[in-house]
């Protein structure tokens, strides 16, 4: 990671320099893309960004969507949280935390820091070893 934990909100004129400490060139589509989800700390996914920059007046390809919020995460911008093999949300809170995931409306929310307590892993497999623990809670919505 090129940059240290970045919490949003980062105003739009920081946008180009908080790229470029990231090793990240600042064109016009990453400055956009950037701008929208730094605005807050959020979970979005590839095709909500798409939608909300579709409705403004960024033009931004869906190739040129998806090819940057790869390369945010590649560089540690943001955090990719995946909750299935299907759904992959961009977390603009890169520090170490983990999620609930609602089943019914698709929503990805915070678990509060400190909530969840891991006294132990096990040992990882032979020539590996553990790189992170990312805990997806799946929920439901009471009836």
């Amino acid at each position: 990671m090129f940059g240290s934990t970045l919490l949003p909100p980062v105003a739009r004129e920081d946008i180009p320099a908080t790229l470029m400490r990231f090793g990240i060139s600042p064109t016009p589509q990453r400055v956009e893309v950037a701008a929208l989800l730094l605005e807050r700390t959020q979970h979005l996914s590839a095709d909500q960004v798409l939608a909300r920059l579709s409705g403004s007046d960024a033009s931004v390809s869906k190739a040129t969507v998806y090819n940057t919020l790869g390369l945010f995460a590649e560089r540690g911008l943001v955090r990719e949280v995946m909750v299935d093999a299907t759904k992959v949300f961009y977390d603009s809170n890169t520090s170490a935390h983990h999620h609930f995931f609602n089943i019914d409306d698709g929503t990805l929310l915070d678990v509060p820091s400190g909530a969840v307590v891991i006294d132990q892993l096990p040992a990882a497999p032979a020539g590996t070893c553990t790189d992170s623990v990312d805990i997806v809670i799946r929920v439901r919505n009471q009836a």
